[in-house]
């Protein structure tokens, strides 16, 4: 097992990776920007180094300053989180060159699952579904609308490189298909770096199921069940739970199977995601696999009891898995709130600033994954997630009642919160009978508006 850690990240994950070294009798060393200087994992840490200003090209993601550090800590692994380098295989390789491990999945795993396109590819080698697509990468214009006539409309045209939504057009139509071409392709080189594009065909509104795996490198892989993940904006997602309405045992035994064989058939260890769609017949198909921790992992360690963290490392530090596929029990029902700093009256923009009070919610069945205390200035330069409230109940109408009570008590003044934007979510008499997709919030919000617009006309 390894003495010390460095955690390159910020913020609750941060936070959440130096509880588990703790645990672990791990040391922690935390690197941070000068935004980052007052914030509580700089204060939990058993060391914390600053590496540059506030925004994250000139801090979070220079590899070279944050091997800087680890090389004068002495450090044995570094632990990447989520965003930022978590993702990077070239930070992976760097941190292989200079002998620190790396705790995630290997480059070469990093760099085919990260191509959309190669992984796309692999799956269908192995059996795995995945969507009616191109064959390979869209090269032209011309490429797009011959690939698009096969397919037939909608198709939507995506980043090879891509990820959080970026890179990506709906087409309905030959015009909207040649703007969404170059729309997408000039984002994907601005953001990745990387222009490549490929098309799918568009399923409208399906479901957004993920399953966790755990794989070690002894070829043993397993599977944690699923999140659904259908309740997002913008293809960012806002509400997280587990077990699926939508899955029967049949299908979640295959779903789960399917997981299992791409994992398998990346050649993958540590911990990540394979994400599906899932359409209203009970088809499911590919979509990508996530190479590093999950924003929404607390749904799955608080339904099977499994510290997927503390896994994370006990994998890297060469450890088999204590468990298997038939070990593994799921019990109760979770769900997962995230709590943005953004004002959803005003288009959900960011609300940074200073938390004049923070009153978190507790009681039975209550988790609260937060970095965020009163006093704390929220900074403008990162994500505008500041908690993740995760909700454990017997049942899902156990489950939606405590997850209500929960954040009628939690209390954030001097920013504004998605907490109420939240609580209509969660009395949305669709929700309550999980009668939900990807398009439910843009429905809600429609319906939101004609009310208001009634209201409007009546007063």
């Amino acid at each position: 097992m390894f003495n010390k850690i460095l955690i390159a990240n910020r913020g609750e994950i941060a936070l959440r990776i130096i509880r588990a070294c703790k645990e672990l009798g791990i040391q922690s060393v935390l690197v941070y920007s000068q935004a980052d200087r007052d914030s509580l994992p700089v204060q939990m840490a058993d060391e914390a180094y600053c590496i540059g200003p506030a925004a994250p090209g000139a801090s979070y993601l220079l590899i070279d300053r944050i091997l800087s550090v680890a090389a004068i800590s002495d450090v044995e692994a570094v632990h990447p989180g989520y965003g930022f380098l978590a993702e990077n295989a070239y930070f992976a390789e760097a941190c292989r060159k200079h002998k620190i491990t790396f705790i995630g999945p290997t480059p070469e795993a990093m760099r085919a699952l990260g191509d959309k396109a190669v992984a796309r590819d692999t799956m269908k080698k192995a059996g795995v579904p995945t969507t009616p697509g191109s064959e390979g990468l869209i090269l032209s214009e011309s490429d797009a609308l011959k690939t698009a006539h096969t397919l037939k409309y909608p198709v939507i045209i995506k980043a090879s490189a891509g990820g959080g939504g970026r890179g990506m057009r709906i087409a309905h139509n030959d015009a909207s298909l040649i703007q969404g071409y170059h729309a997408a392709k000039t984002e994907a080189e601005n953001a990745f770096g990387d222009g490549a594009m490929y098309m799918e065909k568009f399923l409208i509104n399906p479901r957004h199921i993920e399953f966790q795996i755990l794989a070690d490198n002894y070829g043993n892989v397993v599977h944690l069940g699923e999140r659904d993940c259908s309740i997002q904006r913008r293809q960012q997602k806002l509400i997280e739970e587990s077990p699926s309405p939508a899955l029967n045992p049949r299908l979640r035994e295959k779903m789960g199977t399917a997981a299992v064989k791409a994992a398998k058939a990346a050649n993958y260890t540590n911990a990540g995601t394979i994400e599906f769609l899932l359409t209203d017949s009970g088809e499911f198909y590919f979509m990508e696999m996530n190479t590093r921790v999950q924003v929404e992992h607390p749904v799955t360690e608080e339904l099977t009891g499994i510290d997927i963290i503390k896994e994370q490392i006990r994998i890297a530090a060469g450890e088999r898995l204590p468990f298997r596929q038939r070990d593994i029990k799921f019990t109760g029902h979770v769900i997962e709130c995230r709590i943005n700093a953004e004002n959803p009256d005003r288009n959900f923009t960011p609300s940074p600033g200073l938390v004049e009070k923070f009153i978190p919610a507790g009681g039975i069945g209550v988790r609260l994954d937060s970095h965020v205390f009163a006093g704390y200035r929220i900074p403008p330069y990162y994500d505008s997630m500041i908690a993740k409230l995760i909700i454990r109940g017997a049942d899902r109408t156990q489950a939606l009642a405590r997850c209500q009570r929960a954040l009628s008590e939690f209390v954030v003044e001097g920013v504004k919160t998605t907490i109420p934007f939240t609580q209509k979510i969660l009395a949305n008499k669709d929700f309550k009978a999980g009668k939900f997709d990807t398009g439910f919030i843009e429905r809600m919000m429609q319906d939101i508006g004609k009310v208001e617009i009634n209201q409007e006309e009546k007063a």
